[in-house]
C-alpha cells in the first residue's frame, strides 16, 4: 500500500541531482511540479570536463542522472523516482487506478526508453544541433526509428486529451521531454506534424506549467 505524505507533513524538500538539459531530469522535475512538491535541484553535469565528482557516486553508482533523495531515502533510475514521487505525495495521482491502465503506462514508458529516446534525442536532435558535421546516415536512421515510435504511440493512445485518456499520467510526463528535444530540429517537427493525434497531444502538454517551468533557458 502506498504511503502518502500530506503537504503539511513534509519534513524536508526532496533533492534532485542533475542538469537542466537532461531529458530524464526533466521527467522527474515535471512529476514534482505536477504533484505540487517543492524541491531542490542540485546541478550535476555528467559531461563536465573535470568528470563526475566522486561524492556523486554515493548517490548513483553508475554516474548517471538524475539521482533523488528525500528524508534520507535515496533513489536512482527515473522510473523508480517518478513512481515514488507519485505514491509518496498527495494527489493528483499520476498513475491509473486499474491494472490495465498501469500496464499500458509502463508499456509506453518502456517503449520510449528502449526505442525512442536514443533515436529522437541523440541520433536526430543532438546530431543535428551540436555536431559541426552531422552524420546524415545516423539522422536518417533515427528518423526512421522515430517514425515507428510515433506510429506505435498513435496506436496505443487512448481517446481523450492525454496518452491514456482523460488522466494525465507518468506516460505523458515521460514522453513530453523526449518530444521536446526532437522538435528542436526541422526534421522532428515535420515528422511529428504527420501524426495529428500526437502533435495535438504535444501541444496540450507543452502548455502545462510543469512543462513550462522545467524548460531549459538557453
Amino acid at each position: 500500500m502506498a504511503i502518502r505524505i500530506g503537504r503539511g507533513q513534509q519534513m524536508t524538500k526532496p533533492i534532485l541531482y542533475g542538469a537542466d538539459y537532461s531529458v530524464y531530469v526533466r521527467i522527474a522535475r515535471m512529476a514534482l511540479e505536477e504533484k505540487g512538491v517543492g524541491y531542490e535541484l542540485v546541478p550535476l553535469d555528467i559531461f563536465a570536463a573535470e568528470g563526475i565528482p566522486a561524492w556523486y557516486l554515493e548517490h548513483h553508482p553508475f554516474g548517471r542522472i538524475p539521482a533523488f533523495e528525500h528524508d534520507g531515502f535515496r533513489l536512482f533510475e527515473t522510473n523508480a523516482v517518478t513512481r515514488y514521487i507519485d505514491e509518496a505525495f498527495d494527489s493528483p495521482p499520476l498513475q491509473p487506478a486499474d491494472a490495465r491502465g498501469r500496464a499500458r503506462m509502463t508499456q509506453i514508458i518502456g517503449m520510449l526508453d528502449a526505442y525512442g529516446y536514443r533515436a529522437m534525442v541523440w541520433d536526430v536532435a543532438v546530431e543535428r544541433l551540436e555536431k559541426a558535421e552531422p552524420d546524415e546516415s545516423l539522422i536518417a536512421a533515427g528518423l526512421k526509428q522515430a517514425e515507428t515510435v510515433l506510429t506505435v504511440l498513435t496506436a496505443l493512445k487512448a481517446q481523450g486529451p492525454w496518452l491514456l485518456g482523460n488522466q494525465l499520467t507518468l506516460a505523458d510526463l515521460h514522453a513530453a521531454p523526449i518530444l521536446a528535444y526532437f522538435v528542436k530540429v526541422a526534421e522532428g517537427r515535420d515528422l511529428l506534424a504527420r501524426f495529428a493525434d500526437i502533435r495535438d497531444w504535444y501541444t496540450r502538454v507543452a502548455e502545462r506549467q510543469s512543462f513550462v517551468r522545467t524548460e531549459k533557458i538557453a
